[in-house]
C-alpha cells in the first residue's frame, strides 16, 4: 500500500502530481473508493459528508479530480452486508479515499468493519487520507483531537506509520491551528511528528518518508 497522507486533499499541482506518479496511470484511467465515515462524528457532519463529496468544501474535492469512476465505501454498513460485496471491489480499486471528520471515530470503525485488517495486504492500493483520513494511520492523535466520547474512546489509532501529524497549522489570524498549539503538542510526544499545513501532504512509499509542500511544515523528533 502507497501513501498519500494530505492535510487538506490535492490542493495543488505537486500533491496531484505526487498523486499522479502513486497510481502509476493517470486519475482519468483509476477507480477510488471514498470513505466519509469520519464526519459523522462531528456535529453537523451529514452535511459535512455530502460538502465533501459534492465538492462542495473550500479548495478541490478529492472525488473531483476526473477520476474513471468513484465509489462510496460507508464503514459502518459493512458488518452487516455481505464481504463478497465490497471486499472484491476494495480490491480492485486503485486509490482508496478517506475524508477528514474525528480520527478515533474513524479508527474505530476501520477496525469494527474489517478494513484495517485488509489495509495491509493491498500492495497496489493508493490510500489518500485528509486531514482525519490521514491522522488515523498514525500510533495516536493526541488529546488535543479527541472529541468523540462514545466507548470510551481514546486518542490510540492503527499504527500503520510511525509518526504523528498535526494537520491545519495557519498563519496568525487566519482560521485554522496555530503553531504555538503544535509546538505544544509534539513537546508531549515521543518520536517524529510532522506539522502541515493545508498545502502539504506525506508519502510514504515501502517505508520511505518524504513531504510534497507548497506551503509551510515543520517536523518534530523528539
Amino acid at each position: 500500500m502507497k501513501l498519500l497522507l494530505t492535510d487538506a486533499g490535492i490542493r495543488n499541482a505537486s500533491i496531484q502530481e505526487a498523486l499522479v506518479d502513486l497510481l502509476g496511470k493517470p486519475i482519468s484511467e483509476s477507480t477510488a473508493l471514498f470513505v466519509t465515515t469520519a464526519s459523522y462524528a462531528h456535529q453537523n457532519g451529514v452535511f459535512q459528508a455530502y460538502r465533501a463529496l459534492a465538492g462542495a468544501e473550500d479548495g478541490p474535492s478529492m472525488t473531483q479530480l476526473g477520476w474513471k469512476a468513484v465509489g462510496l465505501l460507508e464503514l459502518t454498513a459493512l458488518p452487516s452486508i455481505d464481504r463478497d460485496l465490497w471486499v472484491p471491489v476494495l480490491q480492485a480499486a486503485d486509490a482508496l479515499l478517506v475524508g477528514g471528520g474525528d480520527a478515533a471515530y474513524l479508527a474505530h470503525w476501520m477496525r469494527e468493519s474489517g478494513l484495517a485488517d485488509l489495509l495491509p495486504g493491498l500492495d497496489d492500493l493508493v490510500y489518500v487520507g485528509l486531514s482525519a483520513g490521514s491522522m488515523v494511520l498514525t500510533p495516536n492523535i493526541g488529546k488535543e483531537f479527541v472529541s468523540w466520547p462514545s466507548r470510551g474512546a481514546d486518542d490510540t489509532t492503527l499504527g500503520v506509520v510511525d509518526f504523528g501529524i498535526f494537520p491545519h497549522v495557519a498563519p496568525p489570524g487566519e482560521p485554522g491551528n496555530t503553531m504555538e498549539q503544535a509546538e505544544k503538542w509534539a513537546a508531549a510526544r515521543s518520536g517524529r511528528a510532522y506539522v502541515t499545513d493545508n498545502e502539504t501532504a506525506i508519502r510514504v512509499v515501502d517505508g520511505q518518508v518524504d513531504v510534497i509542500s507548497e506551503g509551510e511544515w515543520r517536523v518534530f523528533d523528539n
